[in-house]
């Protein structure tokens, strides 16, 4: 089948040489920049400046070791970027864009500070044994499988897109704002001839997310002309730019906002936070992208839930505890020499405010909530 799709110039994260120059600046390997050229003497009758004696080579910073006649320079210390010269340091890449501000936030209810600065895309960690970079979502997987960072987080829609070769260590299901999956979607003018698919056949399909949109085509057997789209997706069928266009989305709003209807789902992505197959092979950092996973697992399961405590008397126990939804059986303890129980349960935040009313009425007293930041 004739494959008929346009991909964007390809940029960063082609090579490892290339993907390794981001990090290089931190480490201080990259090559310094030229000094300009000093302006020309304001006149001619100035004497030139005293060359070197015969025989003698200028002074040089470097040390100058001589063997067998020939002039060596001695070696520089060899830094390896990334790892601030010691082999105990993880590389994390972090999402910058969309994914950015929730990642922040979920990785602070996890443990762990992350400062980012002004124009800074290495930002700050209080953690000794982790160095961060910020990394386009699109960029991350090709980053982590060249090995020039050791882990990430990205969304499973980029990993695909680039048929990168990692390992996925854990799904962490939010998207752009909301714990909660989004999905890519193929949309078209709701007032459109178009109802199906193979409706499209022979017709321009636009997206930033050519790669994947060109093999779900492909694997019906519809040939469609797939042109890869900057952004402001959703107008190219409005003005007439293409037929159809696949887009990702959270609720479909900003798609029915456009005047588009969606005909069918290409894929449903979420975060993931992804390893390089040779990290996991070092025993300290699998042991600190499993501690990483653990928590950031935790903190993400504790998104939405509550806790409650209360006391409650001996009489009601087995009503009050009727009334509760719980991941597990609710704790229960008898309190100090009364005929009262402490009564403690995780609930969905979503319940509180219908269940706190009812447990008074039934003679639960003292109710306290509290947030909770991981629940493992």
């Amino acid at each position: 089948m004739k494959k008929n799709v346009m991909f964007p110039p390809k940029t960063g994260g082609e090579s490892r040489a290339e993907a390794q120059a981001m990090i290089d600046e931190r480490a201080g390997t990259s090559a310094p920049a030229k000094a300009p050229a000093k302006a020309p003497a304001r006149t001619a009758t100035k004497a030139p400046a005293k060359t070197a004696a015969k025989g003698k080579a200028p002074a040089k910073d470097n040390k100058a070791v001589k063997a067998g006649g020939a002039v060596k320079k001695a070696a520089a210390p060899k830094v390896v970027p990334g790892t601030s010269g010691g082999p105990r340091i993880l590389r994390l890449g972090l999402p910058k864009g969309s994914l950015e501000q929730y990642t922040l936030s979920l990785f602070a209810r996890s443990g762990w500070r992350v400062n980012i600065g002004s124009r800074n895309y290495f930002p700050g960690i209080d953690d000794p044994e982790i160095e961060c970079t910020l990394s386009r979502s699109q960029e991350m997987s090709r980053y982590v499988e060249q090995g020039v960072l050791d882990c990430g987080l990205a969304g499973k829609d980029w990993r695909l897109e680039n048929q990168s070769d990692v390992e996925v260590v854990a799904d962490l299901v939010y998207s752009k704002a909301t714990p909660a999956c989004a999905r890519w979607v193929l949309a078209v003018a709701g007032d459109g001839p178009y109802r199906l698919p193979s409706d499209l056949a022979g017709k321009k399909v636009a997206t930033e997310l050519p790669g994947v949109t060109q093999r779900w085509f492909e694997e019906r057997g519809i040939d469609v002309d797939v042109e890869f789209s900057w952004g402001a997706t959703e107008a190219k069928v409005v003005s007439g730019l293409a037929d159809a266009v696949v887009e990702v989305t959270e609720t479909g709003s900003t798609i029915r906002a456009h005047g588009l209807k969606i005909i069918d789902e290409i894929l449903v992505t979420h975060t993931e936070f992804i390893a390089n197959a040779e990290a996991l092979k070092n025993p300290f950092k699998k042991a600190k992208i499993d501690q990483l996973a653990l928590l950031l697992q935790g903190a993400l399961k504790a998104e939405g839930l509550v806790g409650l405590k209360m006391n409650v008397r001996e009489d009601d126990a087995g009503r009050i505890v009727g009334l509760l939804p719980s991941l597990n059986a609710p704790t229960v303890a008898h309190l100090y020499n009364q005929k009262w129980l402490s009564v403690e349960t995780v609930v969905s935040a979503r319940v509180v405010r219908e269940l706190i009313p009812l447990l008074r009425e039934n003679g639960a007293e003292g109710i306290i909530e509290y947030p909770l930041n991981k629940v493992i």
